[in-house]
C-alpha cells in the first residue's frame, strides 16, 4: 500500500466490479469456476469456448458468445485456454484494437496466448488500462522486460497451482486415477495405448493419418458459439464388419477434433473418455461398397452437425459441415468439401476458396502466394458447372502471411476463403 514509505491513497484508485462485463475466454473447469465467482461479485459474465456446454453455461447464468463479441464488449477479460496453434498470440495488435478502451486483462493460462509486445503497445495507448499476468512467453521473463516493468502491469511468477491445497489435490487425483484404471474404468490421463497388432498398424497407418487430419480440418471450419457436439463418421469399405476395427480411426478423429483447441494429448486409451468429458458425441456408420477387400477403406467422411461454418461451402445439402478423404498411393487426400469434389494432398496446409469459375483465377492466386515464396504443392478445383460456383483447394507447404491471405480475399471473383492449418 505504500511506495518508499509514503502513504499515497490517491495514487492507487481502482474500479468497481459490480455491473461490469467479464469475458471468460476458455469455459472449461477453471473458466467456469471463475465465472461462478464473478457472478457472485455482481458482474455480467460472457464466455467464449468452441466446446462449451450451453446447458452448463445457462445453469451458471453465463451467456456464450463468439470471440469478436467477447473481446469487444468486455470490461475485463480473463484467459483460461490452452496454448495451441489456434490460440497462439490470440490477443495481438488486431484484437486489442477491437477492445473497449480501458479494458483490464488477467492471464493465468499460458503466456503465449498474448503477443507481449502488442500488449505493451496497447497499455501505452490506453486501450488496456491494466494487466495482471501470472504466465509469460519466456519464463522467467527477462529482468529488463518492458511488460514486467510497466507501471500498469501486476505480475506473479506462475503461481497458479502454488497452494498447499492444490498440490494435495494433484496427489489425490493421481491416486484416484490409478485406482480407477486398476478397476477397469476409462482412463483420462493414460499416456500408453494398448497393444495393436503390428500388421494392423502397418495397414491402417495412412488411414490413421487421414482420420486425424480430417478431424483437424473439420473443427477449424466451425464458427459461431454453439460448439462442437455431434460428429458423425462414415467409413466406406468392402470389408466385413468384423474385419475392420475402427477404434484407432475413431480415436484419431477425436484427436484431430480436440487437440487443435485443447492442451489434452489424445490417444487410443483416453479418446472416448476425453470426448465424453467435452460433451462430444461421435457416432460411426459403415457404408458397404463393392470392391476388393485388399484395401481396408475406400473413404472416410466426417460430419459436424448443428454448427455454423467459417466457410459456408463446407456445409452439405443436409446442413452439416462435411469433409471427406481417401488414401491415394499411401498419401491422405482431401476429396470432398461440403458438396464440392476436390482432390488435394494433406501433406501441408490448405487454403479453400469459393469463387465464380472463370479463366485466370488459379494464376492470380498462385501469383499472390508465389510473391511471398509460399510453395503450392497441390491445387484442385471442384465446380457445379463451367463458369458457375466452384471451390478451389490449394495445398501449401508454408503458412501465408495475413497480408497475402487478405489479398487473396480481395480478388473480385473470390466470394469466401479460409486457411486451415494441418
Amino acid at each position: 500500500f505504500c511506495d518508499a514509505g509514503k502513504w499515497q491513497r490517491n495514487k492507487y484508485v481502482g474500479v468497481s466490479l459490480v455491473g461490469k462485463t467479464l469475458a471468460v475466454l476458455g469455459f472449461g473447469k477453471v473458466g467456469s469456476e471463475v465465472a461462478r465467482r464473478a457472478k457472485g461479485l455482481g458482474m455480467h459474465v460472457i464466455a467464449h469456448d468452441p466446446y462449451a456446454s450451453a446447458d452448463r453455461a445457462r445453469a451458471i447464468g453465463v451467456e456464450l458468445v463468439n470471440f469478436e463479441e467477447a473481446i469487444s464488449t468486455a470490461d475485463f477479460i480473463s484467459l483460461h485456454m490452452p496454448l495451441t496453434a489456434a490460440t497462439n498470440k490470440m490477443l495481438n495488435d488486431e484484437t486489442f484494437a477491437k477492445m473497449k478502451k480501458g479494458v483490464r486483462i488477467v492471464n493465468v493460462a499460458r503466456g503465449g496466448v498474448i503477443d507481449e509486445e502488442a500488449l505493451v503497445r496497447a497499455l501505452d495507448a490506453g486501450i488496456v488500462a491494466q494487466a495482471a499476468l501470472d504466465v509469460f512467453t519466456e519464463e522467467p521473463p527477462k529482468q529488463d522486460s518492458k511488460l514486467v516493468q510497466h507501471e500498469r502491469v501486476t505480475v506473479t511468477p506462475h503461481l497458479g497451482a502454488s497452494t498447499i491445497e492444490a498440490q494435495e489435490g494433484v496427489a489425490i487425483e493421481i491416486a484416484e486415477a490409478v485406482v480407477g484404471a486398476l478397476k477397469g474404468e476409462l482412463a483420462a490421463t493414460a499416456v500408453n495405448a494398448p497393444m495393436v497388432p503390428a500388421e494392423v498398424l502397418t495397414e491402417l497407418k495412412p488411414y490413421v493419418e487421414l482420420a486425424e487430419k480430417l478431424g483437424r480440418l473439420a473443427v477449424q471450419l466451425v464458427a459461431g458459439v454453439s460448439g462442437v457436439k455431434n460428429v458423425k463418421v462414415s467409413y466406406a469399405s468392402s470389408r466385413a464388419p468384423d474385419d475392420l476395427d475402427t477404434r484407432l480411426l475413431r480415436a484419431m478423429i477425436t484427436k484431430g477434433l480436440i487437440e487443435p483447441i485443447s492442451s489434452v494429448y489424445v490417444n487410443l486409451v483416453n479418446a472416448d473418455y476425453t470426448a465424453k468429458q467435452r460433451g462430444l458425441r461421435i457416432t460411426e456408420e459403415r457404408i458397404v461398397i463393392d470392391g476388393s477387400s485388399e484395401c481396408p477403406l475406400e473413404s472416410i467422411q466426417v460430419q459436424i452437425a448443428n454448427v455454423e461454418s467459417k466457410f459456408a461451402s463446407a456445409i452439405s445439402e443436409s446442413g452439416e459441415i462435411k469433409v471427406e478423404g481417401q488414401v491415394k498411393d499411401g498419401i491422405p487426400h482431401l476429396t470432398k468439401v461440403g458438396s464440392f469434389q476436390v482432390d488435394v494432398s494433406l501433406e501441408g496446409s490448405i487454403i479453400l476458396c469459393r469463387q465464380v469459375d472463370q479463366p485466370g483465377l488459379i494464376g492470380k492466386v498462385g501469383s499472390i502466394l508465389g510473391q511471398e515464396n509460399v510453395n503450392v504443392s497441390f491445387m484442385s478445383v471442384g465446380r457445379i458447372a463451367p463458369r458457375k460456383q466452384a471451390v478451389m483447394a490449394i495445398g501449401v507447404d508454408d503458412q501465408p502471411s495475413k497480408g497475402s491471405l487478405q489479398r487473396i480475399g480481395e480478388v473480385p471473383a473470390i466470394e469466401e476463403f479460409v486457411f486451415l492449418k494441418l
